[in-house]
């Protein structure tokens, strides 16, 4: 029997906004979106028979998660980018569908996927929309826009100057991108310098400029303090990485710089895992195989790195900046369906359980400018909703115990 709705019970209602835990919460769902939250008590309907009621007791509603940045394509195996783009592109669009499904199944109901080859995650949501694979919400970029020879400019849209950077945002706007990424710095790319701006501020003005036009929203790499003030000129919306680190690879916090960020209101997604997760690869295999002088001198390095990123971002926290959740993954190692993992980064400096939760649902949400549709649980959202066993806001690990996922109200928990 079809049922027109569905109610959903359980123990505790996490809402993502960062309000207080509803205690034995009732979610009423009809079609694909939220009619009422309420409470078991409160909630009242005389005719049930048009209702399926699904009860989940001892466990937590909470709204999917939102991871901000990912790289759908990317195979976690630990090969750089550069390697990565060798493969076909029929190969990279079947990795992304697995990694799509993978994170849908993790609890994740949206991604934003922060740049891929050619047309594969375009090629994707095809697929998705045609009922061929099954997905998270995407929001795409696309091809990230890069400078020739620039972080992630293998994947098909370097430009030059203005009215090339101009060009490239039709291009890709043309092409159904959600949004546009742009490496503002450079970064893994062999052929880039990690920690110098790529784009002068006028090419990244004519970018934000151009975006801002479509009413989309662009999202800027910054290895360094030097792309973080470019980004800030051009008046980009989300800073990614957001690392306060000077020409010569030294970190110096830029308390200026910080004061810029939460000024003009722009999101900051750390990404802390991203580090953090080949600090412990090479740690595994330091403990397993043993590491050669690079690796060792890689292995240290690295623990530096994440040791004074953190540390920055927890002062940007203090001051103000609103963090958002993005994983990085499937960048090098980081595999996807391992989203908790950045969340547990992000309360490990000092951000509460509640505020790890709204980071990943209703400020994610806002980052990606879809925070009226999704990203809490409230009436006339759509009804993307996950179950808990266990309570995240006493341990935020209980975010790897997921029971059930639903989109667009409909369950898709173990969808093959």
């Amino acid at each position: 029997m079809n049922h027109e709705h569905v109610l959903i019970k359980a123990t505790r209602l996490i809402d993502g906004t960062g309000r207080k835990v509803l205690k034995e919460p009732a979610v009423l769902i009809k079609g694909s979106k939220i009619v009422s939250v309420d409470t078991k008590q409160s909630f009242s309907i005389t005719d049930t028979s048009n209702i399926n009621i699904i009860e989940y007791p001892g466990k937590t509603i909470m709204p999917g998660l939102i991871d901000c940045h990912v790289h759908l394509i990317s195979l976690g195996d630990g090969r750089a980018g550069d390697d990565l783009n060798l493969l076909p592109d029929e190969i990279l669009t079947l990795q992304a569908a697995k990694n799509a499904k993978m994170h849908l199944q993790s609890g994740v109901t949206t991604v934003r996927d922060c740049g891929a080859k050619n047309q594969t995650t375009f090629m994707l949501r095809k697929s998705a929309e045609m009922g061929i694979t099954v997905t998270p919400k995407l929001l795409l970029t696309g091809r990230p826009i890069a400078i020739v020879g620039g972080h992630l400019s293998y994947f098909g849209s370097p430009a030059t100057g203005p009215d090339e950077c101009r060009a490239e945002v039709r291009k890709l706007v043309k092409e159904g991108a959600d949004f546009i990424k742009v490496t503002a710095t450079g970064g893994s790319t062999r052929t880039s310098f990690r920690h110098h701006a790529s784009f002068t501020k006028e090419e990244l003005t004519a970018i934000t400029d151009e975006v801002h036009k479509f009413d989309k929203h662009v999202v800027a790499h910054c290895a360094s303090s030097e792309g973080i003030e470019n980004a800030l000129d051009a008046k980009v919306d989300t800073i990614v990485h957001c690392m306060h680190i000077e020409r010569d690879g030294t970190f110096k916090y830029n308390k200026e710089l910080t004061k810029r960020i939460v000024d003009q209101g722009v999101y900051v997604n750390p990404t802390l895992h991203a580090i953090r997760h080949q600090v412990w690869h090479l740690e595994n295999l330091k403990n397993t195989k043993g590491l050669s002088e690079k690796e060792d001198i890689d292995y240290q390095s690295l623990i530096d790195i994440y040791s004074s990123h953190t540390k920055l971002v927890s002062r940007m926290k203090d001051e103000g900046v609103t963090l958002v959740a993005g994983s990085d993954s499937a960048w090098l190692n980081y595999k996807m369906g391992e989203f908790p993992h950045e969340l547990e980064a992000m309360n490990s400096i000092g951000l509460s359980e509640m505020e790890v939760i709204k980071s990943a649902t209703l400020d994610s949400a806002r980052s990606c400018q879809i925070d009226a549709q999704t990203g809490s649980i409230e009436k006339n959202k759509l009804a993307d909703i996950i179950i808990i066993d266990g309570d995240p806001t006493k341990d935020i690990s209980a975010m790897w115990k997921i029971n059930e996922v639903f989109k667009d109200g409909e369950i898709v928990t173990g969808n093959k």
